[in-house]
């Protein structure tokens, strides 16, 4: 219950927040960006905008606090005593002081078109009824029986870790659940939020189900008005979801025309349960619905994204209304027109000058609480509105959001990680076989599908802004071919995501345009498109519910003796080492492992090959004297031997040598099977 309170107290400080830093926002939602009436609900920016700004006001205000109680052994209590009446209060004060100066009116949630307000419902159940069945049905518990899909289950080694190092364990300073004893380079806030949630309360499903949901509802809202207010169009919005949900892609056709001749095509299709796979990694469900239940903090991202997206494209769009305006005569020539519209760019006052400072300061704090949450999202924002400032009015409002975006971000990389924070280098092709200019076309042909054809359809029919628009989308993309952040240039796939995502919204403008002719021809072939458009992704949703069933879950038990014992003798202080393990019991009770499964830290940047070079030597230690001084140079609290260990291949483990140096404090088990902890404060000499 208390777990509730706190996610409606994140919707009523983000209204006190909004309320102040954007007054107006309802207004938002009756004109398009080229000032025509449109008819779209307040609610689908406003609800979603309380929630982005309060979910990142009130868990960074808690984890601060626990970070300053980080040496208790439940920093969580104080945090959330101290935050949770201070947030109650502060919205209770934003109320009265509205109402004070009478500015408190019947509030008005939708649009006063009655068509509109029935399409936004039918639009908000599909995607409601679509976040549920996505993240219900990859992760939930039944009997005390935590259930992962199969799907996700990997990634969610390191999401159930975090999770419970904050709802278990007392992890501040934060470190890396599967790497622990240093810094934390994985943007972990969401997972804090779910942890914390869990403390209050809240069963580990719900906790993490509740949040994935609000903010995947979010997003789609959020693309949803984006789409209206550039095209003017509701069907566009309509449509831009869509293709949000389902991607384009061939490989359908292609695995459809691979399969040999006499099979029965709807059978085998009926029957797979594997991503169908035409580019490298693409059978991981990289590109699909899947990333959205495997990464859950990735949604929340893209709401942040899109809402300050929705805040600075105005200026955009102002400024080439002034062009449009002022450039009067197109017979002149181009060198003179090219000076005209550059004077008017950078060399006027209304290029440059700052109208709204709440709003800038705001998102720019916005942005840059979005460092930890995911910060791949903020990276995207921070190059599309890098574009957009090029072309706008009052471009030292974006100035000031990329300032107080790259300060905020700064701070944060100081206070979590020690040294570098990422890797940068030129690496051209990501992750295409054939890393030329004719093998990336090739792999973006595969990839994508005719989505490409279809947009440089729009960007030929599109004029001045939206024409720019799609190059600003598409920037991410050409980012995530050219520039590698981290060890593995794989994660750069949420950059193109991002980009296709964005520029589906001139796609759905083009489809619209077509439905709007008499001619049923041109109607035809926007059908057409649209089935080709998503059928890849359609199916490999079909292929995400039929892969995550209870049979094929990874099954842990929430009341496991050994689940329990880790979380009542260990806090995240302690450092376990362990086998290699992904997702077990073990990691359920928020045990922080000296070395997880190794692709997780590797890919996050840390030195993977020193620490398997430990646990070998550790395990293999000959004498008690060897294995004691390898265990205090590398802080290790706890040692699990399990059948993990014994059937290694990395090392024989010398079980022999601990059992004569450390009390064992916790066994289960029979011969190869017996899972042992030994206690390193205890030794037996």
């Amino acid at each position: 219950m208390i777990g509730l309170i706190y996610i409606l107290l994140c919707f009523t400080v983000g209204w006190a927040i909004c309320t102040y830093a954007f007054p107006g926002l309802k207004s938002i939602t009756q004109y398009d960006y080229y000032k025509r009436k449109i008819y779209v609900s307040p609610y689908l920016l406003m609800l979603p905008a309380w929630y982005i700004t309060g979910t990142l006001a009130v868990t960074w205000s808690t984890y601060l606090v626990a970070y300053q109680f980080g040496n208790a052994s439940k920093p969580l209590f104080y945090a959330n005593i101290i935050v949770m009446p201070i947030a109650f209060f502060l919205s209770l004060f934003a109320f009265f002081i509205k109402y004070h100066n009478n500015k408190i009116s019947r509030p008005v949630i939708f649009c006063n078109n009655k068509n509109t307000v029935r399409n936004e419902l039918i639009l908000l159940a599909a995607i409601a009824l679509l976040a549920c069945v996505l993240m219900l049905t990859t992760f939930f518990v039944y009997n005390n029986k935590l259930y992962v899909g199969v799907s996700v289950f990997s990634d969610f080694s390191l999401h159930v870790g975090m999770i419970r190092s904050f709802s278990f364990g007392n992890n501040f300073p934060t470190a890396f659940s599967h790497y622990a004893g240093e810094d934390i380079k994985y943007h972990f806030m969401f997972e804090f939020l779910t942890g914390n949630l869990e403390y209050l309360g809240l069963r580990i499903d719900y906790a993490f189900n509740i949040s994935s949901i609000i903010s995947f509802i979010s997003a789609f809202l959020l693309l949803y008005l984006m789409a209206v207010k550039i095209t003017g169009k509701i069907g566009a919005g309509t449509l831009a979801c869509l293709f949000f949900a389902f991607r384009s892609s061939k490989t359908l056709f292609t695995y459809i025309a691979n399969l040999p001749v006499d099979t029965n095509i709807w059978k085998a299709l009926a029957e797979n349960t594997d991503f169908i796979s035409d580019t490298p990694n693409e059978n991981w469900g990289l590109w699909n619905l899947n990333v959205y239940c495997n990464q859950r903090h990735l949604a929340f991202g893209l709401a942040t994204i899109f809402f300050v997206l929705i805040m600075f494209l105005p200026h955009l769009f102002e400024m080439f209304e002034v062009l449009n305006k002022q450039i009067k005569n197109p017979k002149d020539k181009w060198i003179n027109r090219l000076s005209d519209k550059l004077r008017i760019i950078f060399f006027t006052r209304d290029g440059w000058e700052v109208l709204d400072y709440r709003r800038a300061i705001a998102t720019g704090i916005i942005l840059g609480s979005l460092a930890f949450f995911h910060g791949a999202a903020e990276i995207c924002c921070l190059t599309i509105l890098f574009l957009m400032a090029i072309v706008s009015k009052r471009r030292l409002e974006h100035l000031i959001t990329a300032l107080i975006t790259l300060v905020l971000s700064t701070l944060q990389t100081h206070l979590f990680i020690q040294g570098s924070v990422v890797s940068t280098k030129f690496l051209f092709g990501f992750i295409a076989e054939n890393k030329t200019l004719f093998g990336v076309a090739s792999y973006l042909d595969r990839l994508l599908g005719i989505l490409p054809f279809v947009i440089l359809a729009a960007f030929c029919l599109e004029k001045g802004v939206g024409r720019y628009l799609i190059l600003a989308f598409s920037a991410p993309l050409v980012f995530a071919f050219t520039i590698s952040l981290t060890a593995d240039v794989t994660v750069n796939h949420k950059y193109i995501m991002m980009s296709c995502i964005l520029i589906g919204i001139f796609a759905a403008s083009i489809l619209v345009k077509l439905f709007e002719r008499k001619d049923f021809f041109l109607k035809l072939i926007g059908v057409f498109l649209i089935i080709a458009l998503t059928s890849t992704g359609i199916y490999d949703f079909i292929t995400v519910l039929n892969k995550n069933t209870p049979n094929t879950a990874m099954v842990l038990n929430l009341e496991d003796p050994l689940t329990k014992w880790i979380n009542d003798n260990s806090d995240s202080k302690d450092i376990f080492l362990t086998s290699n393990y992904a997702l077990n019991q073990v990691v359920l009770g928020g045990a922080m492992l000296y070395e997880g499964w190794p692709y997780f830290p590797w890919s996050a940047g840390y030195d993977t090959d020193y620490r398997t070079e430990q646990v070998k030597l550790m395990y293999e230690a000959q004498t008690p004297t060897q294995l004691d001084a390898l265990v205090k140079k590398n802080n290790i609290r706890f040692i699990i031997v399990d059948h993990d260990n014994r059937t290694s291949d990395s090392y024989i483990v010398n079980e022999d040598n601990i059992k004569t140096t450390y009390q064992c404090k916790y066994s289960v088990g029979d011969g190869e099977w017996m899972t042992s902890i030994y206690d390193t404060q205890k030794p037996l000499n």
